[in-house]
């Protein structure tokens, strides 16, 4: 073959590789637009997003909540099999949440909608490629900068009592604990959530993807449960913290202070293995309740 024609060769096969990687999004990115272009360029879709996501994994965890005392089914998998999550556990955690989301965050969104004009739409989406790079830089990004500010907020007397004690007011983690923060931990979080995208230049479809992606390992950090397909069963290595290590982190508050990955708190020696939960026997309980 002449060096033209395997050029030429070569040339089709790029040209088909880039429309493949590029239509893998394109057609769900079209279809968003041609029908839900006006909600998706709202300054108040993210937040819409965001806040539903939460509602429906807190929904979720709290259902397994209630049901795990009689299911066994359940219970097998809860980190603290000999706790169980109060309706008034629920009721005052979720006081809280909706007296922040109120007071703080549907005013900052009205703000938003009223002052910003609505987000241009690009017309291309991104790479497959791009999408899951930008998904986990993001991660990566946050992760640190949640960290440092864990960190600080520990090691500072003052910004813990004013700021982080009241996180650490439940010792056993369960899903609604997720949000039971101070205004200025729930401002951090939100306000790195909506930079870090910025900084690395995302498509808006990969921001809101990892708006999502991060709600998501938030509330099961705090979830309570050990499940098969956790983060932290799925990352090999340990190189993923996950339930375990968070709940180990509001039994002992001097470790375990990334959220996500656990590469900080190894070089930085405050990592912690959570010392493993001893499920009780049938004969065991009965002997209890004897």
């Amino acid at each position: 073959m002449n060096p033209g024609g395997l050029r030429g060769v070569l040339d089709v096969s790029n040209a088909t590789w880039a429309l493949s990687e590029r239509s893998v999004l394109q057609p769900m990115w079209d279809y968003l637009q041609q029908n839900h272009e006006s909600t998706l360029r709202s300054p108040l879709f993210p937040v819409i997003l965001s806040v539903s996501m939460y509602l429906v994994l807190v929904f979720f965890y709290t259902v397994l909540d209630l049901l795990a005392p009689t299911w066994p089914s359940i219970r097998r998998y809860q980190i603290h099999q000999d706790r169980t999550v109060t309706w008034s556990n629920i009721g005052s955690t979720l006081a809280l949440t909706t007296y922040n989301h109120l007071l703080y965050i549907f005013p900052a969104a009205v703000a938003q909608w009223l002052w910003r004009p609505p987000v241009p739409l690009p017309r291309e989406a991104p790479t497959l490629f791009a999408f899951l790079l930008g998904i986990v830089g993001c991660t990566v990004v946050f992760d640190f900068q949640y960290y440092l500010w864990h960190l600080l907020h520990h090691r500072v007397a003052w910004l813990y009592r004013t700021f982080h004690a009241l996180h650490h007011q439940y010792r056993q983690t369960f899903s609604l604990v997720t949000q039971y923060l101070s205004a200025w931990e729930l401002f951090s979080v939100g306000f790195w959530t909506t930079v870090d995208p910025l900084l690395l230049q995302c498509h808006c479809l990969t921001t809101w993807a990892f708006m999502l992606f991060n709600i998501w390992l938030s509330t099961e950090d705090h979830c309570g449960y050990d499940f098969p397909w956790a983060m932290h069963r799925l990352i090999p290595f340990g190189l993923w913290g996950g339930a375990l290590r968070h709940d180990a982190h509001h039994q002992q508050p001097a470790t375990n202070f990334a959220p996500f990955f656990a590469h900080w708190d190894w070089l930085g020696g405050t990592a912690t293995m959570p010392a493993p939960v001893k499920t009780k026997t049938r004969k065991e309980k009965d002997e209890k309740e004897a």
